[in-house]
């Protein structure tokens, strides 16, 4: 069982990670002449998440009993009121590509901090969980700003 200590120091890296993904993509839209949006991608890192310190998200960190109803009203919470989440938009083809971005930047921190495949998770997991193909605008829209944010490009997985 976590310690709050340890459960904030949780919260936090997975905040400066997506933090340190949105500087350095928004620098990098900012360099391709998208100096709007690179700007607010990186307004958008220093308050990323901040939710989860509060109500319902943070009383769900702090039980110990695992209680699912808690989780499901958490998760519900977290996503109604975190633009960078398809949820919050009815789903994932609403997005403005602002929040498009940032999801990717919270996509690569989780993949990162999980050792998972960014990539296996938008061909995969995503595009069966929010129902997208990798033929359709949504998944180019998710690619472009994965292959601006990491050093090397998706390449089709085998």
């Amino acid at each position: 069982m976590k310690t709050v200590n340890e459960k904030i120091s949780d919260i936090t890296r997975h905040i400066n990670n997506v933090k340190d993904n949105c500087l350095l993509l928004g620098d990098r839209l900012i360099n391709r002449g998208k100096k709007e949006q690179g700007r607010l991608l990186i307004a958008n890192g220093f308050i990323h998440d901040n939710s989860k310190f509060y109500g319902v998200e943070w009383d769900y960190l702090n039980d110990n009993t695992g209680d699912p109803e808690l989780l499901k009203i958490a998760v519900s919470q977290h996503t109604r009121t975190n633009p960078h989440h398809p949820e919050y938009w009815g789903g994932i083809d609403a997005m403005p590509s602002l929040y498009i971005a940032e999801m990717i930047c919270d996509w690569k921190a989780r993949a990162g901090e999980r050792g998972t495949s960014l990539q296996d998770w938008i061909e995969n997991g995503a595009a069966k969980k929010f129902d997208y193909t990798v033929d359709c605008e949504i998944y180019r829209k998710i690619v472009y700003y994965a292959d601006i944010l990491c050093d090397k490009p998706f390449k089709p997985l085998q």
